[in-house]
Formats: structure tokens, sequence, C-alpha cells
């Protein structure tokens, strides 16, 4: 005969709830270190590599190489150039 009276579901019912939590939580992180999102988080943007002529003469202005005004006026030629539309003092707009 069986002593031992049930009691309910125990403490077993609150794995189930965890286990899916962890998975959900592990294919979201997946998700978004792969890139799933696209381009939009940090890192370079597309068309700006470490060797472009854009990325070179951001070297230059930091570098105190040239000045602020030789550094859009490059900059503009740069971008009409590549076919970006430019704003105010050659910012990409």
């Amino acid at each position: 005969m069986n002593t031992l009276a049930h009691a309910g579901p125990g403490p077993w019912v609150l794995f189930f709830p965890l286990v899916w939590a962890a998975v959900i939580l592990t294919v979201v992180t997946v998700v978004r270190r792969t890139g799933w999102r696209g381009r939009r988080g940090p890192g370079p943007r597309p068309g700006h590599d470490e060797q472009s002529p854009i990325a070179l003469l951001g070297r230059r202005f930091a570098a105190g190489e040239i000045d602020e005004d030789e550094y859009w006026r490059r900059l503009t030629v740069l971008e009409e150039q590549f076919g970006r539309t430019t704003g105010p003092k050659g910012r990409t707009s």
C-alpha cells in the first residue's frame, strides 16, 4: 500500500519555465550576435573600410596634417566622386 499522499506537482514545476526561458534567451542572443538585424549596430559602415580614401582623410585630419577647411573641401570632392549627396560643409545627409 502506498503511504505517500500526492500533494501537488512539487518543486519540479518551476524547472520547465526556467528551461524555456534559457532556450529563448539563447536564441535571442545568437540571433543578435550573428547580425540578423543588418548592419545597424556598431562597427564600420559599409563602404568605409580602413583603406578607403574617406577613412584616410579622417585620419589625416585627426593627426593634424590638414586643417578643417581642407578636410571639408576634400571630403566634398570624395563624396561627390562616390555618388553620395552632401549637405552643408560636405556632411552626408
